[in-house]
């Protein structure tokens, strides 16, 4: 972004290409059970996907880690397969589990996904973006998501999650137009919902590839590269201004295809790929986001101060947001996280 918020807001002025001392933080799940408040008001809804629809349960639990921490930026509270379910597709979350989805394995159940329902099942969401776009300090950004479309065909396809999708990748092999049309339709989904949290108050938009490296490269740049470039396109036609922060996890080498063919303003980078690699492969003013691996935050003390600064060493001469390089899981304790900023801002 170039206008003036940029000059305020961290999280922003590094999307724009600028190199920030310190750099910009947030972290995935940053709200989530890891905190006491967080598991308080989560226990007055069971159920998961309602919680996200509850505008103040969502929007409360979204500032909790901004008045805890501090962080650069809030990421709205939310799921990814909140717009499948919005769409009239069967998801559920049980406890121990995770997600159960219907499975789609003809057109019928992709003719029977209804944009016009949707719009209509994820106003709420739109709600909280307000809400909390309204509560946020003036220096804290907002990040609006969505899953991308291939993370979410995945699940769909499978009917859950999965150690390798086997049945969703076979099906894009060897039924390339029903898969292609199952795409499509959340393609424009995904449009609608990131438009609606853009204008509802996002001031930047992430789309989660969580399952990209399941895909063989001829396969990523068909339904992880394409698809991810339309979007942005038909973003950037309508909201020229909101960056966009892609993340194909488990990507690998082709991180850097993705960064070049997507239009993205930043690319997130999981645990297992090199930040040096990172750094000399994009090109200087394009952004990176990661990569601290969530268990060193766990383990605290030294094992995290030497991660946090080997990370600033490579980043130190480029647009960087410091984050992990996946989200933060239960069980990390959270003075750590606050170890983690203090590690970062007394950084010159």
């Amino acid at each position: 972004m170039t206008d003036s918020a940029s000059l305020t807001k961290p999280l922003l002025a590094a999307l724009a290409g600028q190199t920030m001392t310190p750099p910009p933080v947030w972290l995935m799940r940053q709200a989530g059970r890891y905190l006491p408040e967080y598991r308080k008001v989560r226990a007055e809804a069971p159920d998961f996907l309602a919680f996200c629809l509850a505008p103040d349960l969502a929007t409360e639990v979204t500032l909790q880690p901004i008045r805890r921490y501090g962080f650069d930026a809030a990421i709205l509270f939310s799921d990814i397969l909140v717009p499948p379910f919005a769409l009239g597709h069967p998801v559920r979350f049980e406890a121990g589990e995770g997600p159960v989805l219907g499975r789609v394995t003809g057109m019928a159940e992709i003719e029977a996904l209804d944009l016009g329902r949707a719009r209509a099942v994820w106003a709420p969401v739109m709600e909280t973006v307000r809400r909390v776009r309204a509560a946020l300090p003036r220096q804290v950004a907002l990040i609006g998501f969505a899953g991308a479309p291939f993370t979410v065909a995945a699940y769909m396809v499978e009917g859950g999650g999965s150690r390798d999708f086997a049945a969703a990748r076979r099906m894009a092999y060897a039924e390339p137009a029903l898969f292609g049309a199952l795409m499509g339709r959340l393609e424009e989904a995904t449009l609608h919902y990131l438009l609606e949290q853009a204008e509802a108050g996002a001031e930047a938009l992430m789309l989660f590839d969580s399952w990209a490296g399941v895909l063989s490269p001829s396969q990523f740049r068909s339904w992880v590269i394409e698809p991810t470039a339309r979007l942005v396109r038909a973003l950037r036609a309508r909201l020229p201004d909101v960056p966009v922060i892609g993340f194909p996890r488990g990507a690998g080498p082709m991180l850097a295809e993705y960064a070049a063919c997507t239009g993205v303003n930043a690319v997130g980078v999981d645990t297992a790929v090199p930040v040096e690699w990172v750094v000399r492969t994009l090109p200087e003013d394009f952004a990176g986001q990661g990569n601290i691996d969530p268990m060193a935050l766990v383990a605290g003390g030294e094992a995290l101060r030497r991660e946090v600064r080997g990370l600033l060493g490579h980043i130190r001469q480029r647009p960087w947001i410091v984050n992990l390089g996946h989200g933060i899981v239960p069980e990390t304790p959270p003075d750590h996280v606050a170890e983690l900023l203090a590690i970062i801002r007394s950084t010159d």
